[in-house]
């Protein structure tokens, strides 16, 4: 599969994938983040690599924060679905604003991420071996539909019928 043909599916993981250790993990982890170093994709002949910080908090269960440094004053969050990144592992899925899909790219596998917002479009790659490793982190640290058990849903209720 190709960048410009996120139909169809490509295998995920490849070990020998560009990333920096950053897990907060342990027994009082709260949180599972990781540097990986990313691609965004300009044209289909040149690319420039980003820094991307990946985390996923247990405080925010469902979902993946996703923040690029592109030298810029702030640097550029994403915040989407756990599930969708899950899925995307595996197959292209999403609509609208985030689309994901695998794929191999110079003999390597990637995961791409079409991300689209008033302000642009970006295209990023992603290897796919350093994106699983964090992702199956984060899937220890709050497995699969158990997203709800560590929520203070009365609590959270309780706040803002109190206006806080």
């Amino acid at each position: 599969m190709d960048r410009e043909n996120p139909g169809s599916a490509g295998a995920a993981g490849d070990a020998g994938d560009a990333r920096d250790a950053g897990s907060a993990e342990g027994p009082d982890a709260r949180e599972v983040r990781e540097e990986v170093r990313v691609n965004l994709i300009l044209s289909p002949e040149r690319s420039v690599p980003v820094p991307a910080r990946f985390r996923y908090l247990a405080d925010d269960p469902y979902a993946v924060h996703i923040t690029f440094h592109l030298g810029q004053d702030s640097p550029v969050t994403w915040v989407f679905a756990r599930d969708l990144l899950v899925e995307g592992m595996f197959r292209a899925c999403g609509h609208g604003d985030v689309r994901i899909w695998p794929t191999r790219q110079g003999g390597r596998n990637v995961i791409c991420l079409a991300l689209s917002s008033p302000a642009g479009d970006a295209l990023i790659e992603a290897p796919a071996g350093a994106v699983a490793c964090w992702l199956e982190s984060a899937l220890r640290l709050v497995p699969p539909g158990r997203e709800d058990a560590g929520l203070d849903m009365d609590g959270a209720l309780a706040a803002l019928l109190a206006g806080h």
